[in-house]
């Protein structure tokens, strides 16, 4: 996991080296003053040698200034270089994800990957900062200050090596305690996120059925849920503070105890014993080694709270596409002819039953097929491995006469456009929006596919036509507009299959049609895959697919299947209702 995340630091390792070094200055200046001190209570203010006081005010004046320096230093190396590694771990994990398959993104929920991407990278990156810059300090400066005490007093700096086992053996308690809870609430940070997106997407339906009380008891459940954790881990953490004051005063008392019995004893000489000035160093040792363990304690917290973020985010990065491309890629696609061969296919392996089983069906460059069925029947499920977006768990689906598996994934999805259930615009103008289909196309080809689309009549409408601005999903549009954009887009891509997924729902019947008939003139060397759930979108196609329970139940043209299918003749008959299907 370490290794892992390293990675990511790259152009920000000359920061995070600096802040350490600067950082081992500071603290070795630090461990100077209260030597300075006891060289100025001793030799200077004890035997009333004012020049001497001078001096060693000076001194002191140097390294605290020197040590300021390094600080201000290290502090901005430490903000530059964990700002720099949170900015590279975004970076990372947001690539790796546009390489997920659909299947690798059904892992993770959309709330997840977004708490990820945000929450879980913060904690990362002020661990980080802790981490070089305390996680230096406090080990640095514990280590100098007890080599510094030993040389003033050996006996009395064994109080040191008695209290620290005790600081430390208690913060592994409290830490052992708290991570777990911490794993808990980012796994509830998830849900919550999960809550605010759906509330969010689904606010028309919301306010439509007045359920704002329900969603907000909802919100409050989960809240009150992180909220609690968050006490309980704080109040486990909240026993740092009173066990690093008692092991803090403990040591100063018996310092000052035992040192004012040494100080008498040698009467204040310390070549033959301690004198005033190193019993206050010492005690200022003794603050500035339990400071070192309150900041490892803080940087172990840190760590501990950071811990189950990183773990989390190692999983985004340590996630690999389950499809890829194969060692020596076709890079052409022939035509636009499409292969099932005994296809089968599961979204989970461990799956009682498959979504489809035994497909097999012949679709010819050029053809307009309809693919019907009531829902669950795994219609989108068939198309979706056309382009790859799932493979399949047995069979064969070949696209230009070569296995869809062989193709460099770029060159097939290039030559298949789908149009999906969901129609999803982009904030943005509807010229960028469109241009998502081909990055290159230009105004008179927009406009085309606009056209075919039947799309340019109302774009034309708005004011400011092509450059009307849409909002975030497309919510000031309507659903049969958004539909028509959609197709207009895919058909920039000028592909060699077209998917449509049930995205001439939104649009009335006569417009279904126009549609329809644009494609037959305009594009006839292009597959049409149609999905539908009306009967009149699909009954002019060459070939009609039935499925039924994730089978084909029949294969035919319209007149065909009313007479041989009972599953569309009772399609059929339920939109026409025993009448002329009407365009």
């Amino acid at each position: 996991m370490i290794k892992r995340l390293a990675a990511s630091v790259r152009e920000y390792k000359r920061d995070s080296i600096l802040t350490p070094v600067y950082v081992i200055i500071e603290s070795i200046l630090e461990i100077f003053i209260p030597t300075l001190m006891a060289f100025l209570i001793d030799n200077g203010i004890y035997r009333k040698n004012m020049s001497y006081v001078f001096l060693m005010g000076l001194a002191l004046l140097v390294c605290a200034l020197a040590s300021l320096l390094t600080g201000i230093l290290a502090g901005r190396s430490a903000a530059a270089a964990s700002a720099g590694f949170a900015r590279n771990l975004r970076h990372d994990m947001f690539y790796n994800v546009q390489k997920f398959s659909f299947s690798n993104i059904d892992k993770f929920s959309t709330s997840s990957i977004i708490t990820r991407l945000t929450t879980d990278v913060t904690n990362v990156q002020n661990a980080y900062q802790m981490l070089v810059r305390l996680g230096v300090r406090a080990p640095v400066m514990m280590i100098f200050a007890l080599i510094f005490s030993f040389r003033i007093d050996a006996s009395l700096s064994l109080i040191f090596v008695l209290v620290i086992p005790v600081l430390g053996a208690g913060l592994w308690l409290i830490i052992s305690h708290v991570h777990p809870v911490f794993m808990r609430v980012f796994r509830t940070y998830d849900k919550l996120n999960s809550i605010v997106q759906e509330n969010l997407h689904g606010i028309r339906v919301v306010k439509s059925y007045t359920r704002e009380e329900f969603e907000e008891k909802k919100f409050t459940g989960v809240s009150r849920s992180i909220y609690q954790d968050f006490i309980r881990a704080e109040k486990r953490l909240a026993f740092n503070m009173p066990l690093m004051q008692v092991c803090l005063y403990t040591s100063m008392l018996l310092l000052s105890w035992f040192g004012a019995k040494e100080i008498i004893a040698s009467g204040n000489n310390a070549v033959t014993g301690l004198s005033t000035g190193e019993l206050t160093s010492l005690i200022t040792y003794s603050l500035q080694i339990l400071m070192s363990l309150m900041m490892f304690s803080m940087v172990l917290v840190m760590i501990t709270i950071s811990r189950a973020s990183a773990q989390r985010i190692v999983e985004i990065m340590a996630e690999e596409s389950d499809l890829k491309d194969p060692a020596d890629p076709v890079r052409t696609v022939k035509d636009g002819s499409i292969r099932f061969e005994n296809v089968t296919f599961s979204y989970s392996a461990k799956a009682e039953k498959p979504v489809l089983s035994g497909i097999d069906i012949s679709i010819k460059s050029g053809e307009t097929v309809g693919i019907i069925g009531g829902t669950g029947t795994s219609k989108s499920s068939l198309v979706q491995l056309i382009p790859r977006l799932y493979d399949a768990a047995g069979g064969r689906v070949a696209v230009g006469g070569v296995d869809v598996k062989a193709y460099d994934l770029e060159v097939l999805r290039n030559q298949v456009a789908m149009v999906l259930q969901k129609n999803v615009l982009f904030s943005g103008t509807i010229r960028e929006n469109l241009r998502w289909g081909n990055e290159h196309a230009t105004d008179e080809e927009i406009k085309k596919a606009c056209r075919l689309a039947q799309a340019e009549g109302f774009i034309r409408e708005f004011p400011d036509q092509y450059d009307t601005y849409i909002e975030q999903g497309g919510s000031n549009v309507s659903g049969g507009q958004r539909q028509r954009l959609c197709i207009a887009r895919a058909l920039l891509k000028h592909p060699k299959i077209l998917i449509l997924d049930d995205s001439t729902s939104a649009v009335d019947t006569a417009t279904d049609s126009l549609i329809r008939q644009a494609f037959r003139d305009e594009i006839p060397d292009t597959t049409k895959i149609i999905i539908a759930q009306r009967v009149s979108s699909v009954q002019d196609a060459d070939k009609i697919i039935v499925l039924d329970d994730g089978r084909i139940n029949a294969v035919g043209t319209h007149d065909e299947l009313l007479k041989t299918c009972e599953i569309y003749r009772e399609v059929y008959e339920s939109q026409t209702k025993g009448g002329v299907l009407s365009e």
